[in-house]
């Protein structure tokens, strides 16, 4: 049964950082390309950045490009979202999710092409 488990989510103030972790079980994890997406209140959920399954190779959404960095550790069976210089309009349910890809360079930013998703992890920011 695959899982993914996100965590690190909670209250900030704008200017402040929050590091979110997503740590997956139930699959051969250096096999999936991940994904972090987020859903605000009333808003359809959106891409937030995305990592290659090796490689190392990185996609981030316009309004987090320099503030947000994603990483992963294939050996930990987990990806991160470091959060830098939030912004109230950043808070969100934040949601990781994994595609299965036989591409090593594939950043997959489209959601519904992702087969597995977290429950999310909530991420207020104050003003």
């Amino acid at each position: 049964q695959v899982q993914l488990v996100e965590s690190g989510g909670g209250l900030v103030q704008a200017g402040g950082s929050l590091r979110l972790s997503c740590v997956a079980s139930g699959l051969t994890f250096s096999s999936y390309a991940m994904g972090w997406f987020r859903q605000a209140p009333g808003k359809e959920r959106e891409f937030v950045a995305a990592i290659s399954r090796s490689r190392g190779l990185t996609g981030y959404a316009d309004s987090v490009k320099g503030r947000f960095s994603i990483s992963r550790d294939n050996a930990k069976n987990a990806v991160y979202l470091q959060m830098n210089s939030l912004k109230p309009e950043d808070t969100a349910v934040y949601y990781c999710a994994a595609r299965i890809t036989a591409n090593s360079f594939a950043v997959v930013t489209t959601s519904s092409l992702y087969d597995y998703w977290g429950q999310g992890t909530q991420v207020t920011v104050s003003s």
